[in-house]
């Protein structure tokens, strides 16, 4: 056997263990994964009742529920969205197209993509002392959102910018070519084919947003609630309030952590029918990702 044939035959099995090694780690994380599910459908499965969802928490634990927690939830996941999206959005897009070629620009990027690994409860600190004491915001869901907003900023920021620069550079010069401008450029031809990696940087943000306890709880988020923010609609005009975003709140991790905390079993039954909740909501998003990613790669064509 020459050494060509050695070489090539010794790259053929480190592919084969490659490939034995990727199958094997994909195999524990779904194990993992179902595992973790089915302990939770286990132990939480028969709390799952409409009164589960639409009561309060209690102190007794056959009457508690998450109605609080999930209407929380969903009201900061609002605000984070609104928040972070657009401007992740418009900065990818800025420091990919528009930003010139210099220190500075660097100096932003590596400074991104280092707050994409700051561990969460320093922007919890970070947002106490902006959001709840300098801006006077207080415990509210704006302070929550836009606290988790800053916190998922740098991930919608680099999928962005991945997403725009997977988009070959020939789409842009034949746009250039025909006449078109930078923005007709990027708003007709570049956005349409990143859309998909953009959305999917979207929802994988949002879904970690969704999980996040330390800084909510570093900014005063309520651990016990029995009441409801004010409606976003009315039956007189303007018709529509804002005052919702000035309302206290807590989110479905911190309900978890609160009935943990507890000595009683069945309070740990709440935790783990809150979790699988949580879980569910949280693939669903992450369903959701897939889908868009795999409707716009159908529109590519080149």
């Amino acid at each position: 056997m020459t050494d060509l044939e050695k070489h090539v035959a010794r790259n053929k099995q480190l592919d084969g263990l490659f490939a034995v090694a990727g199958l094997l780690s994909t195999f524990i994380g779904m194990l993992t994964l179902a595992a973790l599910i089915v302990n939770l459908a286990i132990d939480g499965a028969a709390r799952l009742t409409p009164h589960f969802f639409t009561s309060f928490p209690s102190r007794f634990p056959a009457q508690a529920g998450i109605l609080a927690a999930w209407v929380g939830t969903t009201l900061v996941m609002v605000v984070t969205a609104l928040t972070a999206v657009p401007m992740g959005i418009a900065a990818g897009i800025y420091l990919e197209e528009y930003a010139p070629k210099n220190w500075l620009t660097a100096l932003i990027e590596i400074n991104i993509a280092n707050l994409a690994g700051v561990p969460s409860i320093v922007y919890g600190l970070m947002a106490l002392g902006l959001f709840v004491y300098q801006l006077k915001l207080g415990q509210s869901v704006l302070s929550a959102g836009l606290t988790l907003a800053l916190l998922i900023l740098p991930i919608v920021i680099v999928a962005t910018r991945e997403s725009i620069r997977a988009v070959p550079g020939s789409m842009r010069e034949a746009a250039y070519a025909l006449g078109a401008t930078k923005w007709q450029t990027t708003r007709d031809h570049v956005l349409p084919y990143s859309m998909g990696g953009i959305l999917t940087g979207v929802i994988i943000a949002l879904s970690r947003a969704i999980g996040e306890t330390a800084p909510l709880v570093t900014i005063g988020a309520l651990t016990f609630i029995a009441f409801l923010p004010d409606a976003p609609v009315r039956g007189e005009f303007p018709f529509i309030s804002l005052d919702w975003v000035m309302s206290p709140f807590t989110v479905m991790p911190i309900q978890m952590f609160n009935w943990v905390s507890r000595p009683q079993q069945e309070f740990h039954l709440n935790a783990a029918a809150t979790g699988l909740v949580l879980m569910v909501m949280t693939l669903i998003m992450n369903g959701i990702a897939i889908y868009f990613r795999y409707r716009f790669r159908k529109r590519i064509k080149w």
